[in-house]
């Protein structure tokens, strides 16, 4: 199964690590300072120029790979049909 992110980006679904809010996530000073650190080393991808939304990790043949989606967490966690704990 594919998971769309928006635009013409579309992963597999077991490619997904985690997804998460990105209004929620910035509040945590580790996660601002891991993502910045991702995007230097080039392992952020930004699906368009709009506010993201969330935040999806990938890792694909050993290689990670974090998606900013104009998509809400959770509109795509829905869309992957996954069971989550709280």
């Amino acid at each position: 199964m594919f998971l769309h992110l928006g635009e013409d980006v579309v992963i597999p679904i077991k490619d997904v690590i985690g997804i998460f809010d990105m209004k929620s996530s910035m509040y945590n000073s580790d996660t601002t300072q891991f993502l910045r650190l991702a995007e230097e080393d080039g392992f952020v991808e930004r699906i368009n120029q709009e506010q993201p939304k969330s935040m999806v990790i990938t890792e694909r043949n050993k290689k990670s790979v974090i998606y900013l989606s104009p998509i809400s967490s959770k509109t795509l966690s829905k869309r992957t049909k996954f069971k989550f704990v709280d």
